[in-house]
């Protein structure tokens, strides 16, 4: 360890640039964008812009389709497709995630809002949710609760993702057929969804045709890239022809059937209309939506990072979301995430840093003032169509399939989250299925193992089997598995077994703790009330096993004065790892002394001494 050399202090100078040189680092860290450009070259740069140009032909015809689901105006996507996108790239830890407004994050806010039948209201309300996730995701940052969220299970994910490609399916399949939406805001949206459905015979065929026609277009594009190895951007010029088709043949649509006017401006800053009880009754839906996009956006890093090599800060990610999402509300912008659909081609077309990141919120800022215009024609069924394909390829059929088959459990919080998403509310299936997850696990996490052990002729120690000849003096016992109160039932069930043989001339009791992990204060006293009982019976105990935390934690309670030092046997790290064991049943032979039972193996022998009887394990 380097020491302090204080015979000298060092001058000024080297003092204020060695200050210096520890700021700038610690900016670059925590904008870790201007950090890559410490390195940056000619060539990096040209993969980020043609990576973050194709990024924005996807985001433009998504982020109207997004606003759409979460009715919103089309514009509300598109400044979330700039501003999240811009900032959430400038402190992304992950250098190919594309933060910005996504499908599954949009069905949240549809799910949030829905009782707010003013449409004004709403799109505040919107603002001021992506404020509160903003900072309820700064504060589990501030906490370092992030990498709390690898104990969700992927199990999760995967059927939260089921449900809302349902949802999606379910809600854009009016606006596919041009029908009007039925029930109100306070109904159930299965119940709003079947009122709407039974006006199937309402259906308006042109705009069921552009609909159509926008899907056809799409997979005909991908179909050509395929072939030819290109990469057209399928969904934007889907959306572009059926527009164009709209002006060409001047199709006269009613304005609830088109995207219509959008500003050709950028978002300018505005405090979000921040008031008490609109606080209140967002709370609990911006926790959910704060945790769903958290979850999002680590997976599809994760992913990123598994595939690229690249070193994963998930306190740095979880800081990129929260302030994306607050300069969000700031610039007229709601909620959103990590993006899989855009982050997966911001990878494949080469994006080398953030920057990528940045590039695509420049050209959709650039896209929505020079052309806002020409967005009026688009149809929403068209952006309907899209949404659908979206929602197609949101489910993973392959991971899908696996947990399905994997285990039961996995099947189980799989199949709970998805009819959660549509039976409850899309933002609570997450902490439904996070709930159901750990009410799974805990009971098989609480399970304690008991296993006796025997000695045998051959001079070995063993698990018993049922040939073995129990020893009515000394009983070993293994205890193996998590000592918390989960498990506290069970190793009490397992102990009143020890003490129930314990009136059969029974004299030592040793118990074997070496994988016994995270005791507490409950399993403590579980021990405690066994050693009290044996006492009684005039059964010593002993202990042997014991990792040195373990220790540490009987030696700061009651049971180290109950048992007495000489009666508990650490497990040291040696060649020999059940030296512990060893030592404990050598005790165990001095307590009883010849009082061996006629099947002991050491019969006949001089207890007293110790060489020749060291038993294999």
């Amino acid at each position: 360890m380097p020491t302090l050399q204080t015979s000298q202090a060092p001058p000024a100078g080297a003092s204020k640039a060695k200050w210096l040189e520890s700021l700038r680092e610690t900016f670059f860290r925590s904008v870790p964008a201007f950090g890559e450009l410490r390195t940056y070259t000619r060539k990096m740069a040209i993969s980020d812009a043609l990576a973050g140009l194709t990024v924005a032909a996807v985001a433009i015809p998504q982020a109207m389709a997004y606003a759409q689901i979460a009715k919103l105006p089309a514009y509300y996507g598109l400044y979330t497709a700039i501003v999240m996108t811009g900032v959430g790239a400038l402190f992304d830890s992950s250098k190919q995630l594309i933060n910005g407004p996504t499908n599954a994050i949009s069905i949240a806010v549809l799910s949030a809002l829905a009782a707010i039948q003013n449409d004004e209201q709403r799109y505040q309300m919107a603002i001021v949710l992506a404020f509160l996730v903003g900072a309820v995701q700064l504060g589990i940052t501030l906490l370092r609760l992030g990498d709390l969220t690898r104990f969700v299970s992927h199990a999760v994910i995967v059927g939260f993702t089921l449900g809302a490609a349902c949802l999606i399916v379910l809600d854009q399949f009016k606006n596919l057929l041009g029908i009007n939406t039925y029930g109100g805001g306070k109904d159930h949206f299965l119940q709003r969804f079947w009122l709407t459905i039974k006006h199937i015979d309402e259906t308006n065929p042109t705009i069921l045709l552009l609909g159509l026609g926008a899907i056809a277009v799409a997979l005909t594009l991908r179909w050509v890239n395929r072939r030819l190895q290109i990469r057209l951007p399928d969904l934007l010029l889907a959306v572009l022809s059926m527009a164009a088709i709209v002006w060409i043949f001047r199709l006269d649509l009613d304005e609830r059937y088109i995207v219509g006017k959008i500003p050709a401006k950028l978002p300018s800053l505005k405090l979000p209309h921040l008031e008490w009880q609109h606080v209140q009754d967002l709370m609990s839906n911006s926790f959910a939506i704060a945790l769903l996009g958290l979850l999002e956006a680590l997976a599809m890093a994760k992913a990123i990072a598994a595939q690229t090599g690249q070193k994963l800060d998930v306190n740095q990610q979880c800081l990129s979301e929260g302030l994306a999402n607050l300069a969000g509300s700031l610039f007229q912008c709601y909620p959103g995430s990590g993006s899989l659909t855009r982050s997966t081609i911001n990878q494949q077309s080469g994006a080398k840093t953030q920057w990528s990141g940045v590039i695509s919120a420049v050209a959709v800022a650039l896209t929505v003032v020079l052309f806002a215009p020409f967005v009026y024609y688009i149809p929403k069924s068209a952006l309907a169509g899209i949404l659908l394909l979206a929602a197609w390829q949101l489910v993973d059929r392959h991971q899908l399939v696996y947990h399905f088959k994997a285990t039961r459990f996995d099947a189980w919080i799989v199949a709970i989250t998805a009819i959660s998403a549509v039976a409850v509310s899309v933002e609570f299936c997450i902490l439904i299925g996070v709930f159901i997850s750990f009410a799974l696990y805990v009971p098989r996490a609480a399970r304690v193992h008991m296993t006796e052990l025997v000695m045998t002729p051959e001079r070995m120690i063993r698990e018993r089997i049922s040939t073995d000849e129990p020893c009515r003096r000394i009983r070993i016992y293994s205890l193996e598995g998590e000592f918390f109160f989960g498990a506290a039932p069970e190793l009490e069930e397992h102990l009143e077994k020890v003490a129930d043989a314990s009136h059969d001339g029974l004299r030592v009791v040793v118990l074997r703790l070496k994988r016994a992990r995270n005791p507490d204060a409950v399993c403590l006293a579980v021990l405690e009330r066994f050693m009290d009982r044996m006492q009684a019976a005039h059964v010593s105990v002993l202990i042997c096993g014991l990792r040195p935390d373990f220790m540490k934690i009987i030696d700061s309670s009651d049971l180290l004065g109950r048992l007495g030092r000489d009666r508990l046997f650490v497990f040291q790290e040696t060649g020999e790892i059940w030296t512990s064991t060893l030592e404990a049943v050598r005790f165990a032979y001095q307590i009883v002394g010849n009082d061996v039972c006629e099947t002991c193996p050491r019969r006949g022998e001089n207890l007293q001494e110790k060489d020749g009887w060291y038993y294999m394990i």
